[in-house]
């Protein structure tokens, strides 16, 4: 055979073979409302996208997916999370409940049992447990056009103030940024709650329509808040369930098997990565705030005590409002308290006491 004929015979073979080696590629636009300089952002980018191509890769799939990236709010902002992945106006994106208590009020739990557990690892685990394993509370994310992934949270929220805190008393008559369900970690203390988001509180502050803010460090840093409220008060109220990576519904349905799979398991790692990065990063975001100028202090215990003895039955309260929904918020509450006893963590206030 010459060398002209042999060229040909091998290229034939190539052709013949190449459609069942050929990779076949789906389309997906990945988006947030926050910036990759957002922990659970910038996992979502650094970890999730990069693991279901890398899956796909390893189990011989002949699937790809392509990524559109629409970070930092290019598409949608921050109290738009939800609706834009259910519309389908991303296929995946980061949906943060902490603003969607109308929508899913049941994954706020953490919110009404505050002071309750500092441990994000536990608290994610927990709350993706009892997502899972209770369908009528997983659910949820399905009847608002999502397929849940994999949950998001923060490390301890704090104060951050323009003015020094060294009691509860310090607090009456100061507005202070707290949004959505976080307002109601103010009752009792005086303070008048200003709704608003991590992208909004430099601005908020600087400008006079708000005297300080309750968050956490690794958010706070690279937003800088330290520089127009440099009083961080460790106050220690807890690490909470915030949101979570989602996917349109319709678009997940239509995804083959194998895709499926691989999108789900990416969902862990993200989780499972961001405790991780959050639990590592926050103290050390404390630290370079206070070499940046913060100053930074202990909450006295016996303050933080009467804070949360301070407190109204929030927990009660958010219980009776969505079982009179017909949701099961009890079963929610009790669930998230007995796991974290169970998990060795000791809530500062029992919010499951007295609820049926």
């Amino acid at each position: 055979m010459n060398m002209h004929l042999k060229g040909a015979s091998l290229l034939a073979l190539m052709i013949a073979a190449g459609p069942a080696a050929a990779e076949k590629t789906i389309n997906l636009t990945i988006a947030s409302s926050h910036p990759t300089t957002i922990h659970w952002v910038g996992v979502m980018d650094e970890v999730f996208k990069p693991a279901v191509n890398r899956m796909l890769e390893e189990r011989g799939s002949e699937y790809r997916v392509s990524w559109t990236e629409a970070y930092g709010g290019s598409l949608y902002k921050f109290r738009e999370t939800l609706s834009a992945v259910e519309s389908g106006i991303t296929d995946i994106g980061w949906i943060g409940t902490l603003w969607e208590s109308s929508a899913l009020p049941l994954q706020n739990v953490t919110y009404f049992a505050p002071f309750a557990a500092d441990d994000l690892g536990v608290v994610l685990e927990v709350m993706d447990g009892i997502q899972q394993e209770f369908p009528e509370i997983g659910r949820t994310w399905e009847e608002n056009g999502v397929t849940f992934l994999g949950g998001a949270g923060t490390d301890s929220y704090h104060l951050l103030t323009t003015f020094p805190v060294d009691s509860v008393d310090d607090l009456k008559g100061r507005k202070i940024s707290a949004p959505g369900v976080s307002a109601a970690w103010l009752e009792g203390t005086g303070a008048i709650p200003v709704d608003g988001g991590l992208t909004t509180y430099y601005t908020d502050i600087q400008t006079g329509v708000s005297e300080g803010t309750l968050s956490f460090a690794t958010g706070i840093l690279p937003t800088k808040v330290h520089e127009v409220a440099p009083y961080i008060t460790k106050v220690n109220i807890g690490a909470m369930y915030l949101g979570a990576v989602g996917m349109n519904k319709d678009r997940f349905d239509s995804m083959p098997p194998e895709v499926q799979d691989v999108i789900i398991e990416a969902g862990k790692l993200y989780r499972d990565a961001l405790a991780e990065e959050i639990t590592s990063n926050s103290e050390a975001a404390m630290a370079q705030m206070a070499a940046e100028g913060a100053k930074v202090s202990e909450f006295p215990a016996e303050e933080r005590q009467k804070w949360v003895q301070g407190l109204p039955d929030i927990a009660a309260q958010w219980v009776k409002t969505n079982e009179a929904r017909g949701l099961p918020a009890a079963l929610v509450m009790k669930e998230y308290i007995a796991r974290l006893k169970a998990a060795g963590l000791t809530p500062a206030r029992d919010w499951s006491a007295g609820i049926e």
